[in-house]
């Protein structure tokens, strides 16, 4: 199977080459331009819109909380001011709450307890906010019902509690009577942690919980709520009490909160800054200080910043809200920006370093630019994937990260092409890197002191731009290709591999099984939070019976039916008999039948057709100021029917998210199923319907992008073995970070949604390179390739992973599960996928990868001729330090035969591989032979005499010169331009030439062959190293033989 339809990528590469020259001609504009571009639009930050409501943001917009929500207020709208119930809101509104327990953590049923608690009440009651020049005591603040603040009954237990402290009066469970003001306590309603003993009274109580509820009926009552909060909050965090320890919450506190970790992550930017600028500047220098980039590496750190300054500019000046989850999204950037850098530094170093910087420029981004542009796409539709999930807070962010990416991207392009070329200009003239000065090669620097040599000498020679000292190998790329390469070649290792992976594979499986669900409120609040102390003792004491739902019938129906009573019934039945439903039930149906049935003998109470039953209702049962029942029944305008009723339904021992997601899905499920058009509710179902949907919105939203980002690899890397691999790939790293993510105490939420939407891009990168990198690499054998890959692949992979997480490293210290949760899973992502790429691709694609991009040397060819494998070059190499050396001439060979696999690397895709630079010899490429250049009877080792390379030069298919993707017209072109025009070798003139075209080896004077036997359509190269022959030697038929004898 042939690599084709690669046109996407020469088009691009094409396009970036007249790019780069264009950039490097005229560097001065694309650095103005864009710092001027950025400096308009960070200037939108003026118009930004903070949106820290955590209804609108981790709410999904399409939940049936909100459709329920709309039924029930048309049917039955909040009354403030005249017939408040806090157990029939729609909406959470403006409130204070507290949960008191004990200093020393015993019993609070004592009096020296209780007057501390009635102290309290009176500090809060006591609250006052000044609105429009006017003072606002508790009286004017307060919800009422009637003519009355709304207030928790149980404070009445005061008159009783010295008699209950000496046992003489008894707390009943669970409904008590007040013998003193004869108010009724349903106990587990404001006690939590209640210790009852075999009479079912009250020995001791651990906790209890009250309620401040204030008016929030229009928007200035909601302003001055939200004062009234302000200084209830100040109130309660400067008062101490002997007795009691207060925790408390209010409707503001989770907006609050939010914007606490706003505030707290920003100081973390200078850290993380200064994290990437040293990183930046450590990993781009290096001891030949004219080749090094260090001020390169801040122009990286750089051009990050300005892209993302400038889209998060821009989306401000387009009125999107901005959210503190934004934040997050520089910290990515900057990771994001650094791999682009290495990507471009990388290209830079393989260019060819006599030519001028436009043509090096141009070069850089054929190969650079093509791959970022892949890297940055992924990343983009991940993101804009995730813009269309129904959860606000995951559109705002993926909308401002995607749009943040793009910029970093054009940044890159154009602001950092152009810094580069400055560099190029500073390094063409010999110029120390960061001081600017012009410095001498170590070559020429021997003599030169230590400081110099190591701190100040670099750049090459033009007098001898070969010398060794001048051009050293990559330590670290000789380390994965010399020592990781190898030892996973070994089949012992290959098996750990695999085994390991099938063990980390089983506990991602497990985890996902393990998998909990939701946001929960406590994880939107700061660590060291006031608000947690509050959760946790909600948690500890009150969730056994945590919610009491609305459970509404809409919808004009004849109530004095009997089938309709029972349909009713036997739905409330139903969900009574729910394992997470309990007594307490409150239904006004119920109730009623209940009280005709005892009167019925008494009054004349005739129920039996509708107007009976609506007049009876509304005149006999429903009438008194302070029938709770009255709320629980609509009636239609004319007051002659019931379009809508109500029930109170009693929720019990709720243990978490799990819970509450299983418990709102079966009575939904009830209500469904019941003929009736029945709706439960509770205000925060609105929260809950994210437990519903975070599942199905995750899987949906991770296969859509999965299956574009194979697609998208596909297009630009045309090779359906290698989108098999990224599909692989992808699915196991998902599968990874999500059941990994649970043993790390990370849910599946609208937080960790935007991490796996974005780890998609991220696990992409590493798979789609390295397996394409495998079967592009021109070598023989599998454990070749391996050592192919990883010499391309190995060091940019660590460079990149350790930049992205350096780049989110800061986070870890913010007090803050959003913020954690964000390093959490972009460490997992780039730890599976840097292992994926260096141990297991390899290992698997050494097992059964397909050799679909490259035809093995020993491969038959189409013309039926054998080609027999070229002997090793070792044997030659040995003489290498005792021959003598011209200075080394090469035919410029094509460039197109290397190109980059999108991490900043060389596919080695050319006949010589960097297997077969092991030595250390270094090839400089000219464009042409001088005319003036003799020989002086050295011959080549190498090509000249390497017959497998040139025997079938005009067979295009099996020219392992010629790139196998490429159609036939393509590969003509190719072979027809591939060397240099025939009148630069003219100076390889003499008599006895051995014809290149037959499969023989030979070394002879080059003085001595005759160009007139050569076709000029077919290639003559001469290669780096030289050896003599015995004066007189025309030729031989054994090299090995004759460089023994020579040497």
């Amino acid at each position: 199977m042939k690599c084709s339809f690669d046109i996407v990528d020469r088009v691009l590469a094409a396009g970036f080459n007249r790019l780069g020259g264009i950039i490097a001609r005229h560097p001065g504009y694309f650095i103005i331009v864009p710092i001027l571009l950025c400096a308009v639009f960070i200037t939108g930050f003026q118009q930004l819109q903070y949106e820290s409501d955590p209804e609108y943001l981790f709410a999904p917009t399409n939940g049936q909380a909100g459709y329920d929500r709309d039924i029930i207020e048309s049917l039955f709208p909040v009354n403030y001011t005249t017939k408040f119930h806090p157990l029939r809101i729609t909406r959470a509104g403006r409130f204070g709450r507290v949960i008191i327990v004990t200093q020393d953590g015993g019993s609070l049923l004592r009096k020296v307890v209780w007057d501390e608690i009635d102290l309290l009440d009176q500090l809060v009651k006591n609250i006052t906010v000044t609105f429009d020049e006017d003072e606002y005591g508790w009286e004017k603040l307060c919800a009422t019902w009637g003519d009355q603040c709304w207030t928790d009954t149980i404070l009445g237990i005061k008159e009783i509690i010295a008699e209950v402290e000496q046992s003489e009066t008894h707390l009943v469970y669970p409904v008590m009577l007040n013998p003193v003001t004869f108010e009724t306590y349903i106990l587990p309603m404001f006690f939590g942690g209640l210790n009852v003993n075999e009479n079912s009274t009250v020995d001791s109580a651990a906790a209890l919980q009250l309620h401040y509820f204030i008016r929030a009926q229009d928007r200035k009552q909601d302003i001055r709520g939200i004062m009234w909060e302000e200084a209830f909050h100040e109130l309660l965090e400067k008062t101490e009490f002997k007795y009691i320890r207060v925790s408390r919450f209010s409707s503001k506190t989770l907006e609050y909160e939010l914007e606490e970790n706003t505030n707290f992550v920003v100081p973390y930017f200078a850290v993380t800054y200064f994290i990437m600028i040293t990183f930046a500047v450590i990993t781009c220098a290096e001891f030949d200080w004219v080749r090094a980039k260090p001020l390169i590496g801040l122009c990286g750190v750089i051009s990050a910043t300005m892209g993302t300054s400038a889209s998060f500019g821009l989306l401000c000046y387009l009125g999107l809200d901005f959210i503190g989850i934004n934040l997050a999204a520089p910290f990515l950037m900057l990771g994001i920006g650094m791999d682009d850098t290495f990507v471009v530094l990388a290209a830079w170093r393989r260019t060819v370093k006599l030519k001028s910087v436009p043509e090096r420029l141009s070069k850089t981004y054929e190969e650079s630019a093509v791959s970022i542009t892949i890297t940055s796409f992924t990343n983009v539709i991940s993101f804009f994937i995730g813009a269309i999930t129904p959860f606000p807070s995951v559109r705002i962010f993926s909308i401002y990260s995607g749009l943040a990416v793009c910029f970093t991207y054009l940044w890159h392009i154009t602001f950092f092409g152009g810094c580069l070329a400055l560099a190029g200009y500073a390094e063409e003239k010999n110029h120390h890197s960061v001081w600017g000065v012009k410095v001498q090669p170590k070559s020429k620097s021997e003599k030169k002191n230590v400081l110099y040599r190591i701190f100040m000498s670099g750049g090459i020679s033009p007098d001898d731009p070969d010398n060794p000292k001048d051009n050293k190998e990559n330590a670290a790329m000789v380390f994965f290709r010399d020592v990781l390469a190898p030892l996973l070649n070994r089949p012992a290792m290959k098996v750990s591999v695999i085994v390991i992976f099938l063990v980390y594979l089983g506990g991602a499986i497990f985890g996902v099984t393990q998998l909990n669900e939701g946001l929960e409120k406590h994880r939107l609040a700061k660590y060291d939070s006031y608000s947690i102390e509050f959760y946790d003792l909600e948690n500890r004491f009150f969730r056994e019976y945590p919610y009491k739902l609305q459970l509404v019938i809409a919808g004009e129906m004849e109530y004095s039916s009997p089938k309709v009573q029972e349909e009713i019934e036997n739905l409330i039945l139903r969900i009574e008999n729910s394992t997470f439903v309990g007594g307490f039930s409150d239904s006004w149906l119920r109730s009623f039948l209940g009280y005709i049935d005892r009167n019925k003998d008494y009054l004349d109470l005739d129920v039996s057709t509708e107007e009976k039953f609506v007049k009876i209702l509304k005149e006999h049962y429903l009438t008194g100021s302070n029938n709770e029942f009255a709320l629980d029944v609509a009636f239609t305008e004319n007051g002659g029917g019931i379009k809508g009723s109500r029930f109170l339904i009693q929720t019990v021992d709720l243990a978490g998210s799990n819970d509450e997601k299983d418990m709102v899905a079966e009575l939904r499920r009830f209500c469904a199923e019941s003929n009736l058009n029945a709706t439960i509710y509770h205000p925060y179902f609105v929260f809950f319907d994210q437990f519903l949907v975070v599942r199905s919105t995750s899987i949906q939203t991770i296969l859509v992008a999965g299956a574009i980002m194979t697609v998208i690899s596909l297009i630009f890397i045309p090779n359906p073995f290698c989108a098999l691999w990224v599909a692989l790939a992808i699915v196991s790293i998902e599968t990874g970070v999500v059941g990994y993510m649970t043993w790390w105490d990370v849910s599946l939420d609208s937080i960790s949604m935007i991490n796996l939407i974005m780890c998609i891009g991220f696990s992409v990168d590493f798979s789609a390179h390295i397996s394409y990198a495998f079967m592009s690499a021109n070598v023989e054998t599998s454990a070749e390739r391996v050592q192919e890959c990883l010499h391309s692949l190995g060091l940019p992979i660590v460079q990149g992973a350790f930049s992205t997480i350096l780049g989110v490293i800061a986070l870890t210290f913010a007090p803050s599960y959003i913020f954690v949760t964000f390093f959490k899973t972009i460490l997992l992502v780039i730890s599976f996928g840097f292992l994926h790429g260096l141990f297991l691709l390899p290992v698997l694609l050494s097992l059964f990868g397909p050799d679909s991009c490259s035809k093995k040397k020993n491969e038959p060819v189409e013309s039926g001729v054998q080609v027999n494998s070229i002997e090793s070059n070792s044997k030659l190499e040995k003489h290498n330090e005792n021959i003598k050396r011209p200075p080394a001439i090469l035919l410029e060979k094509d460039e197109r035969s290397e190109k980059d696999l999108g991490i900043g690397t060389s596919s080695e895709k050319s006949s010589e591989s960097s297997l077969s630079k092991k030595s250390g010899e270094k090839v400089k490429n000219y464009d042409s032979i001088p005319p003036d250049y003799n020989n002086e009877g050295y011959v080549s080792d190498e090509d000249c005499w390497s017959e497998s390379r040139w025997k079938n030069w005009n067979n295009i298919e099996a020219n392992p010169r010629i790139p196998s993707q490429m159609g036939i017209r393509q590969k003509r072109r190719y072979r027809s331009s591939y060397h240099p025009k025939i009148e630069r070798t003219e100076v390889l003139r003499g008599s006895n030439t051995p014809d290149l075209r037959e499969p023989q080896r030979f070394i002879g004077p080059v003085d001595s062959w005759a160009s007139t036997s050569f076709n000029r359509s077919e290639p003559l190269l001469l290669s780096l190293n030289f050896y003599p022959l015995r004066s007189g030697q025309k030729s031989v038929t054994d090299p090995i033989s004759s460089m023994q004898e020579t040497s």
